[in-house]
């Protein structure tokens, strides 16, 4: 029983990384964009910047022409990767919180309070263990033809290389560049996205919505709990940008102290308009990425529960 209970909870992982990952290969086009909006006009009031990307679709087509079309899906692998730590982390652990009912008040009934606090803990967890790769995508997504770039550019031969190269030049330290913002944002939006997913099915299914279609049941969970996540992590995902681009090591010296500061720096120089740059993006890429991985996640946890009543 002990065997089969470990076994169940490794699971649980594995099963969050496998949605996470699948759901990064659909979603990586809007990630480039999204990376690439946040970087432009680095410090420089809008009157200041050239625009080298007008928004969402000139953005695709300009890095396609000047890339190439493959360009889009810059720095996929190690965001696979990214994927699948931080959703078997962020996932993994809300769900064996979810199952032992750590999540629910004493009538059973899903606890808005102690939601927030598992899906914060796990979204911090998550954070960590995913933060080398994150920094490693987002400069490898940067990356581009002089005629197009944006922020500081990095050049690496590809995961392996840029992992070695980071470490070479920067230590470990530049693995966990930006990792306190980091955790800041995924221990918000993880709080947003999997607190408002669970209630939303709880709530469906009291007024009797999607009762014979599970899929169909994440799918309008997601969909709501992705707008909530989009309006409070992006101020915070643009200051992970550029902490994470600008690295530990970068030559001319740090332009941000801490997120603290970046943010700061971002209001002042950019206004408003520029802790929210990216948004348009930033929607299209979480929106259908929440929404595909947490009805995956969803509905391979249902196969896994029907696979244990079966034997």
């Amino acid at each position: 029983m002990q065997k089969c209970n470990l076994w169940s909870s490794n699971m649980d992982f594995v099963i969050g990384g496998l949605a996470g990952a699948g759901a990064t290969i659909i979603t990586n086009p809007m990630d480039v964009v999204k990376t690439r909006l946040q970087l432009q006009g680095e410090l420089r009031s809008r009157s200041e910047t050239t625009t080298r990307y007008r928004g969402i679709f000139h953005a695709l087509y300009v890095i396609a022409r000047a890339d190439g079309a493959l360009a889009l899906q810059k720095g996929l692998a190690p965001a696979m990767v990214l994927g699948f730590m931080m959703n078997s982390v962020r996932l993994g652990m809300y769900h064996i919180a979810e199952s032992q009912g750590w999540t629910k008040n004493k009538n059973g009934e899903v606890s808005i309070n102690k939601s927030i606090f598992w899906s914060s803990a796990s979204g911090i967890m998550s954070g960590i263990a995913a933060n080398p790769a994150s920094v490693l995508k987002t400069r490898i997504q940067a990356a581009a033809h002089p005629s197009i770039a944006v922020g500081r550019q990095h050049r690496y031969n590809g995961m392996c290389d840029g992992f070695v190269t980071i470490y070479k030049t920067e230590g470990m330290r530049g693995f966990f560049a930006g990792v306190s913002a980091t955790c800041t944002r995924l221990a918000v939006g993880s709080a947003a996205q999997l607190t408002t997913f669970s209630a939303m099915k709880e709530v469906l299914r009291s007024h009797g919505y999607c009762e014979s279609s599970p899929a169909m049941l994440a799918f309008s969970a997601s969909l709501f709990s992705s707008v909530l996540v989009v309006i409070v992590e992006t101020p915070l995902d643009v200051v992970n940008t550029r902490l994470y681009n600008q690295g530990t090591a970068s030559p001319g010296g740090l332009l941000y102290t801490g997120v603290l500061d970046c943010l700061t720096k971002i209001y002042k120089t950019e206004g408003l308009y520029g802790l929210y740059k990216g948004l348009g993006p930033l929607y299209l890429r979480i929106a259908p990425h929440t929404t595909l991985s947490l009805v995956i996640w969803d509905m391979l946890n249902n196969m896994l529960l029907d696979k244990n009543k079966n034997t």
